[in-house]
């Protein structure tokens, strides 16, 4: 899933690019939205969804007519994102979000003591050669990739019928290791080569005996403690036959792949290479 965010000043012309960029992208795939909104009460105390958040509720569903809407007291965007990711949206766009992580597309202009990071596109006169410009940069970010969406992936394989397991690796990042304390993690790859080399892995992995699909994905940037790195997903008829190529996999992954791996610690900052 591609993710991006429309940022600028209030009355910029968000909205307006938003659902410019979302008719268009709605022709490649399902896209989803999210809409920062502060000071905005969808719950009122009076309606029977409102008395339920009062009697208690974390989670509150509403089933209507042409659709479901569901509004939670507690959820962070990378929550929203990941469920977006679950459903199977194709292309995430967020309205809102400067502070945020995520790659984001300007509109308008900014206070010369406003600082934004991940800029990847500027939108100022509006025109089509700009939006165009911007859906090719949304083209070329890189996936969102979630556990579930893997493991849907692998379930949507035509084969899967011969398959009686799935199993899962998840690496995190280990905040204590003995002495010492992890702040975050950076991963940088080679990203052409590292999604060759991955190819190749899935490939040798899934000529195995009883083996009917490999999923690998490995995450770069800044990941921090308790935060996923990567993923592996694999189907196979039995268990036997699954849990050894899981655990031949992630070897794999850690010997062939080229991904470089920095740790922020309270004690300093260095490289850790895994491969000798």
């Amino acid at each position: 899933m591609k993710v991006i965010a429309i940022v600028g000043k209030k009355d910029s012309g968000k909205t307006t690019i938003v659902s410019t960029i979302v008719k268009k992208l709605s022709e490649k795939g399902p896209v989803g939205t999210i809409k920062y909104m502060k000071n905005h009460n969808f719950l009122d105390i009076d309606t029977d969804t409102g008395k339920h958040f009062e009697a208690g509720s974390n989670v509150v569903t509403g089933i209507l007519d042409d659709g479901m809407i569901t509004y939670s007291k507690k959820i962070s965007l990378t929550d929203a994102i990941e469920n977006m990711a679950n459903s199977g949206i194709k292309y995430l766009i967020i309205e809102g979000g400067k502070k945020t992580r995520v790659p984001k597309i300007l509109v308008g202009n900014l206070p010369s003591n406003e600082r934004i990071d991940n800029i990847k596109a500027h939108i100022d006169s509006f025109n089509e050669q700009e939006i165009e410009s911007a859906i090719q940069i949304i083209y070329s970010l890189e996936d969102t990739v979630t556990l579930n969406s893997l493991i849907n992936r692998v379930k949507s394989n035509s084969n899967i019928k011969k398959a009686g397991a799935i199993g899962t690796f998840t690496g995190i990042v280990r905040e204590i290791t003995g002495n010492l304390q992890t702040q975050r993690l950076v991963f940088e790859k080679y990203d052409i080569l590292a999604q060759k080399q991955i190819k190749e892995i899935t490939d040798k992995l899934k000529q195995q005996e009883g083996i009917v699909d490999v999923l690998i994905h490995h995450k770069s940037g800044h990941i921090e403690p308790a935060e996923d790195i990567v993923y592996i997903v694999v189907a196979a008829s039995h268990r036997q036959q699954l849990f050894p190529v899981l655990s031949e996999a992630i070897e794999l992954v850690k010997e062939k792949v080229p991904i470089w791996k920095k740790e922020f610690t309270f004690d300093g900052e260095f490289w850790v290479h895994d491969k000798n």
